[in-house]
């Protein structure tokens, strides 16, 4: 299998994020039950796990972002916004809300979804 498919895969099937009661959220040393796990070896492979689900959330988050930025600049909106104003709603610098507009404008006629 190439290393493309593989990462592919692994982008589609994150392990799952498991909602943390918020008692447990509370303490600042619990994390997803990690400090829980004495054997290194399934330590490793849970925690690889989460920082891999993170990343894919993160990656589909930027998406989504990207996605309203480029449909608030939409110039047939009445509301439109100019990057400016996406950038200072976003905490992005002004170009960085240009580029994701346009990104978001190649995920929004390529159907939503990027093809990394």
């Amino acid at each position: 299998m190439a290393e493309t498919e593989r990462s592919e895969q692994r982008r589609l099937r994150p392990a799952p994020l498991l909602f943390e009661p918020a008692d447990a959220a509370a303490d600042p040393e619990h994390f997803f039950d990690l400090e829980s796990i004495d054997d290194p070896h399934e330590l490793l492979g849970r925690s690889t796990e989460l920082a891999l689900a993170f990343r894919a959330a993160a990656d589909r988050a930027m998406e989504f972002q990207a996605i309203a930025a480029a449909q608030l600049a939409d110039p047939r909106r009445f509301d439109r916004l100019t990057p400016t104003e996406i950038a200072r709603r976003a905490e992005w610098t002004e170009d960085y809300a240009r580029r994701m507009v346009e990104f978001g404008r190649d995920l929004l006629r390529d159907g939503g979804r990027s093809e990394e």
